[in-house]
């Protein structure tokens, strides 16, 4: 490994920012799950308040808790003095971030809160401060030093909020069994999204639903399969059960077996047994089956009966590959 100065410079960052996470282990005891505990059981809003550097970290709590299922809002230390505390609701529990806890506006805000009567937490890199004192409940982001070469911007110190916001909102989750299906509902959009909640059915329902009986001819079965472009036909019984599929490739291999298929019908070159998957099924399983099995359609169905072909190609249409 290259031992330039940058790359020099960059390993020490990275070593005392993984050593500072390490150290937080320490920090992570009672008062840390009464904390916890606390905003689980409240009937309000989590409010997390910083200024500078803390106040962006801040913020990035607020959003993760909002799509862990934890009600929270930013409020800029500096503007809640100035008319911002009138976002603080009675029963809202109020987080106020800082390394020092001893910045002026921290010193004013956390009097008010308490005369307010919302439970305080400061989280908080000093014990000894101001925040540390006058909180009911702390958590300790103590570092012992920053990355910074002379030891003054916040780098160590925002990674150690980072990490404790992040730990508070995954045992929040825990704490509030909050699973994939809760996560779906707050993120509907995207990729993501698209994973958790998107079903078969959907995707499907849309299409023709390429199909021939039982008995059909060869020629019947290819031109459904050429007018429903989805490179496949079902073969149904008279219930609408699936006897067997024929693909493209099973046409090719047809016409390599056979000098003539004049005689033959649907049923001799089906593939019996196909691969199915219920419509109401998530999107992501059919790709996870598709990929095990290494094919290109799964044949969707609905209490047992034909419900459609599902391609490949409408997996890669909604970004779920």
């Amino acid at each position: 490994m290259s031992s330039s100065p940058i790359i020099s410079s960059a390993l020490h960052s990275i070593e005392l920012q993984a050593a500072a996470i390490g150290g937080l282990a320490a920090f992570t005891g009672e008062s840390f799950e009464k904390t916890v505990q606390a905003i689980a059981k409240a009937k309000g809003r989590l409010v997390v308040s910083g200024i500078g550097k803390s106040a962006i970290v801040a913020q990035k709590i607020v959003a993760t808790m909002n799509s862990t299922g934890t009600p929270a809002l930013f409020m800029h230390a500096a503007d809640a003095i100035h008319g911002d505390l009138g976002m603080v609701q009675p029963e809202d529990i109020v987080m106020v971030i800082s390394k020092s806890g001893n910045s002026p506006e921290i010193k004013v805000l956390a009097p008010l809160i308490k005369n307010f009567g919302n439970l305080l937490i400061g989280m908080v890199g000093n014990m000894d401060s101001y925040l540390a004192k006058h909180s009911d409940m702390v958590i300790n982001t103590t570092v012992t030093q920053e990355a910074c070469p002379n030891n003054l911007a916040p780098t160590t110190s925002t990674t150690a909020q980072m990490v404790m916001g992040d730990a508070m909102a995954i045992c929040l989750m825990e704490t509030r069994g909050f699973d994939s299906a809760h996560f779906a509902r707050y993120h509907p959009g995207g990729t993501l999204g698209k994973k958790l909640y998107l079903r078969v059915g959907d995707m499907v329902g849309p299409h023709e639903r390429p199909s021939v009986r039982s008995g059909a001819t060869i020629k019947e079965a290819i031109v459904e399969i050429t007018r429903k472009r989805l490179g496949a036909v079902a073969i149904l019984d008279e219930e609408e059960k699936v006897q067997g599929i024929i693909t493209d490739g099973d046409v090719r291999r047809m016409l390599e077996k056979y000098d003539s298929f004049a005689q033959l019908t649907a049923n001799d070159i089906m593939s019996i047994n196909p691969k199915t998957i219920e419509a109401d099924a998530l999107a992501v399983n059919a790709l996870q089956l598709m990929r095990a099995h290494n094919i290109n359609q799964l044949v969707a169905l609905s209490e047992g009966r034909y419900f459609g072909i599902l391609h490949l190609q409408d997996l890669v249409r909604e970004g779920i590959i």
